[in-house]
């Protein structure tokens, strides 16, 4: 009976040692609320935050009551409270991704005019081609037609509907190398896309292309395609099929919303450059080391925390972009594997000289960095041998 009455009580100070709180941060006219424990560090708050604005935790300050608060302070230390509001101000060029994440501007609506004239042209500019244009077509094999307010109808869902791309593009068939429908508005590449059987680059940038768009199996027939661009579309995810195009050299599919790659990258084999810059990318698949032959990867502007080991596997790798994403380390066999290496773009990460320093091969590489851009470094980097992390960006 003693013993029951001397049941100890729960202590309010264990409970509050381990207690999150709400706190409120305001950066770039948005509220954002995050719930640390009191005893994180005001570090540990940064790394929370970089996901949620894209700021890299070097680029913050975080302000409260007037205060710049102090990364090796923890929130308690700080005096700050549950239902606290915290000031991020985010330092220029230090970010993550496409830029920080700010509140979104009201989009004020376009009123066009009714121009009857305008409208005519548009139409004149979708649907005709000449006979003049369809003979230099099959002579050179050459087909452009960027920016001419081309639209395509067809569907998956609405096959009966017109196809506004010239049925001429589909009777040049096997004299079609190039094709390029870059800054139109086409949707949807239809399965016809595969009767250009001897096409080798194929460039469809600037249009509304989706996930569900493109005929990737009209894509993968192709056998000598080497170049195939769809920069600034809206693909947020490239399909296994693509690593059924064994033949590609070249691959840019910059400006997208790419949240990560296919593993079967890695069957392209003789692929030497590949832009994938400007996405959502958090993750690499391991498979990316399979592609032995790049020569150019540029990965910068995306969300990357970390790169696979595998990378190393590049032996022929000359140039790396990197910058813009929240990266604190390499692979540690970058350096010493990838031995001709001589462009490394760190610009806005968290790797810093005495990171690199640390990371074996370090001083191959920064020869033959320094032996390549030596022009650069003395006009960029006057009287300093230091390691400039965007020294190397062209």
């Amino acid at each position: 009976m003693e013993d029951r009455d001397q049941t100890p009580p729960s202590s309010n100070q264990d409970s509050d040692t381990d207690a999150n709180i709400s706190i409120t941060v305001k950066f770039g006219g948005r509220s954002i609320p995050i719930t640390p424990s009191l005893d994180s560090s005001i570090k540990d708050v940064k790394s929370l935050l970089q996901p949620l604005t894209n700021v890299l935790p070097r680029g913050q300050k975080l302000i409260f009551k007037g205060k710049i608060l102090d990364d090796s302070m923890t929130l308690r230390a700080s005096e700050v409270k549950n239902g606290a509001k915290v000031m991020l101000m985010a330092s220029q060029g230090l970010h993550q991704g496409e830029g920080p994440i700010l509140k979104a501007a009201r989009a004020q609506p376009i009123i066009r005019g009714t121009n009857r004239s305008y409208n005519v042209a548009k139409e004149k500019a979708v649907a005709t081609v000449d006979k003049t244009h369809l003979e230099r077509w099959k002579i050179t094999g050459v087909v452009a037609l960027a920016e001419r307010n081309l639209e395509v109808l067809i569907t998956p869902l609405l096959p009966e509907e017109e196809n506004l791309i010239p049925d001429e593009v589909w009777t040049c068939g096997p004299s079609t190398r190039i094709l390029d429908i870059s800054n139109n508005s086409v949707e949807y590449v239809p399965p016809r896309i595969g009767s250009l059987t001897s096409m080798q680059k194929l460039f469809m940038n600037a249009n509304g292309l989706s996930d569900q768009s493109i005929n990737w199996e009209g894509l993968s027939s192709l056998k000598f395609l080497t170049v195939l661009s769809m920069n600034q579309n809206d693909l947020t995810a490239l399909p296994p099929a693509l690593g059924a195009i064994s033949s590609l050299r070249q691959l840019y599919v910059a400006n997208n919303k790419l949240t990560s790659l296919p593993m079967e990258i890695g069957h392209l084999t003789q692929l030497e450059v590949l832009k994938v810059n400007s996405n959502r990318m958090s993750t690499l698949p391991t498979h990316i080391g399979d592609c032995i032959s790049l020569v150019e990867v540029d990965l910068s502007s995306n969300l990357l925390s970390e790169l696979p080991e595998t990378l190393g596997n590049m032996r022929n790798l000359k140039a790396l972009y990197l910058s813009n994403n929240g990266l604190h380390s390499l692979p540690g066999t970058l350096f010493t594997s990838c031995i001709q290496l001589s462009t490394l773009d760190l610009h806005n990460t968290e790797i810093t000289v005495d990171v690199l320093r640390q990371i074996e091969g370090w001083e191959g590489f920064d020869e033959r960095r320094r032996s390549k851009h030596q022009k650069q470094l003395d006009f960029r980097v006057v009287g300093s041998a230091e390691f400039d992390e965007s020294a190397d960006k062209k």
